[in-house]
């Protein structure tokens, strides 16, 4: 039996599935999961410790459930320097926002 910790991997040996504790509420007795597909998914603390688990290393790229990519890093609050400001064409405003979607 493995005790929950935040930001640790558990591998279940009955299902193979990888997935990591994300948050523990110890008043309510829950642990909270999520699995590499995104998947989020909530245990009683009673049946957490019935579940056969193996700690794991976390996988290559653990971003995969939160779909991040290398883009995500960069700040969209940083200023935009054009390589070319008298362009006119830089002036010329999108048909979309980034961030903004029409509903």
């Amino acid at each position: 039996m493995l005790n929950p910790t935040v930001g640790s991997w558990y591998r279940d040996i009955e299902t193979g599935e990888l997935f990591e504790v994300v948050a523990l509420d110890e008043a309510a007795r829950t642990v909270e999961t999520q699995f590499l597909d995104g998947e989020v998914t909530e245990y009683d603390l009673e049946v957490w410790r019935m579940l056969q688990l193996q700690r794991a290393a976390a996988p290559e790229d653990w971003r995969t459930p939160f779909e991040l990519d290398d883009d995500d890093g960069l700040d969209p609050d940083l200023p935009y320097h054009p390589e070319e400001w008298n362009n006119p064409l830089s002036t010329i405003e999108p048909d979309t926002m980034l961030g903004v979607e029409d509903i």
